[in-house]
């Protein structure tokens, strides 16, 4: 929980930093900074939201390019060297995305609540029906 007394005192802003020798890094490092200090303006923390868009797409970048440089096998294998063998199912696996994983996680979820509520409704039998407030007028 958010405590005043423990928040860092509230200084003057910084400018931020700007021109051709400021990074984009240093400019994200100062959004996150703002952020912290819950003194960020909406303008800003849409620039850090554009910024955070971007460094993901880089990585996702990166990523694909470094999945597409597998190493490139000669199209005629020598003479006497054995044909080569199919990819396993874990080779094929760690190819395809994580759709899958990120579903499966969800349903492991979701299935472990509905059993951990399973289990609770067992240990506390069953639910007897609420009292009517006109049942209860009636008994004297």
């Amino acid at each position: 929980m958010y405590n005043p007394a423990e928040a860092p005192p509230p200084t003057a802003a910084t400018p931020p930093p700007t021109g051709a020798g400021g990074a984009p890094n240093a400019r994200y490092a100062y959004l996150v900074g703002r952020l912290r200090n819950r003194q960020i303006t909406m303008e800003e923390a849409t620039e850090l939201f554009g910024i955070m868009q971007a460094m993901l797409r880089a990585a996702e970048t990166a990523r694909q390019l470094a999945i597409r440089a597998v190493p490139v096998a000669p199209l005629s294998p020598p003479l006497g060297a054995p044909p080569p063998t199919p990819p396993t199912p874990v080779r094929a696996l760690a190819n395809t995305s994580d759709d899958f994983l990120l579903m499966g996680i969800l349903a492991m979820g979701a299935g472990a609540g509905l059993l951990a509520a399973l289990a609770r409704r067992m240990q506390e039998g069953p639910a007897s029906p609420p009292a009517s407030p006109t049942s209860a007028a009636r008994t004297p």
